[in-house]
This record gives structure tokens, C-alpha cells and sequence, in this order.
């Protein structure tokens, strides 16, 4: 049974992780990547659907985003959706798709990024906490029901605490890569 909470603890752990890569991608760094504009919501026949199911996404460049859609129809939708999103930039359409150029950025932009980066991983390091307090609390209950003895309780309990400063590390890591690819010019 403890063994059963601690599998959890690490697939809730690995997909917060995963989250956090997959909030880094939409994060720019100058370099283009289909992740910026991929979950991006288009007015699609009056649904909201991100670009990735209704166009490709294509990097023809290392500062260009090619979005060519499936249905032409829906280039104005997906060309408006671009200008209200967080991203900045101002596509352009040729008929066919939009194109999208990405600007350097400046020395302030790349250090607010970092900012949002951190705060992202300090977000994240919050949940694997919140994981690893809801396990032992798990186990606390079974050492009080009398399902596990005390000593089991101490080693499940460093276990635990093993599983998640590994994770704060690979959070760690990550954001370090992040970093780096930001700071990059």
C-alpha cells in the first residue's frame, strides 16, 4: 500500500515536471519554435481551437514561424488571434499563410523572462511540495491506523523526501537550460 502512494508521488511529480517544459516552450528566447504559437486559441467556426490542430507549424528559419493552415478560410481567425495573444510580434499574411518574424530581443526583455522563468520553477518546486505533503500524510494516517509500524513510516518517509529533492533538482536543471537559451545572444 505505502509502495502504491509513493508510485503516485512520482508520476504526479514527473507530470508536473512535464508541465514545466511544457510551459518553458511557449516561453520566447529569440530562437523560433512551434511551442510559441501552438496552443494559441483561434476563433475556428465560433470554437476556440489551439493553431496546432487547425494549421502546421513550421520553422523555416531560425527567427521565422510558418503557419500555413488547412483551411484558408480560417487565416483571418488565426492572423487575429496571434495579435491578441501575449507574444508580440504582427503576423503577415500572404493569402496562403502567416508568417511570422521574431525580433532580437533586448538586454531588459531576456532578464523579465528569466524573471517569469524562475517564477514558473519556484511555481513548480510549490506543487512538488504540495505532492510530497499529501503522501506523507497518507502514510501518516497509515502508521496512525496501524497498517505500517513506526520504523516503516521513518524509512517511507525518507523515501519520499529522497523522490522529491531529486525532482527540485531536475527542476533545478531545467531552469538552468532555460536560463542559458534565454541569456543566449
Amino acid at each position: 500500500m505505502p509502495k502504491t502512494e509513493i508510485k503516485n508521488l512520482r508520476e504526479k511529480m514527473e507530470k508536473t515536471l512535464e508541465f514545466l517544459r511544457g510551459e518553458y516552450l511557449a516561453i520566447r528566447t529569440g530562437r523560433a519554435h512551434p511551442g510559441l504559437v501552438s496552443d494559441i486559441k483561434a476563433d475556428y467556426y465560433g470554437t476556440p481551437t489551439p493553431l496546432k490542430q487547425i494549421a502546421n507549424v513550421t520553422i523555416p528559419e531560425g527567427r521565422k514561424i510558418l503557419i500555413s493552415p488547412f483551411d484558408r478560410g480560417s487565416l483571418k481567425a488565426i492572423e487575429k488571434a496571434i495579435l491578441a495573444s501575449s507574444l508580440g510580434i504582427t503576423p503577415q499574411n500572404d493569402g496562403e499563410s502567416v508568417r511570422l518574424t521574431l525580433p532580437e530581443l533586448t538586454r531588459e526583455r531576456r532578464v523579465d523572462l528569466v524573471k517569469i522563468v524562475g517564477k514558473k520553477g519556484e511555481e513548480s518546486k510549490v506543487a512538488m511540495r504540495n505532492h510530497r505533503r499529501d503522501t506523507v500524510e497518507v502514510l501518516k494516517k497509515m502508521e496512525k491506523d496501524s497498517k505500517i509500524t513506526e520504523d516503516d513510516l521513518k524509512k517511507y518517509n525518507k523515501e519520499v523526501q529522497d523522490i522529491t529533492d531529486d525532482f527540485i533538482k531536475k527542476i533545478d536543471d531545467v531552469f538552468k537550460v532555460k536560463e542559458k537559451e534565454i541569456m543566449e545572444e
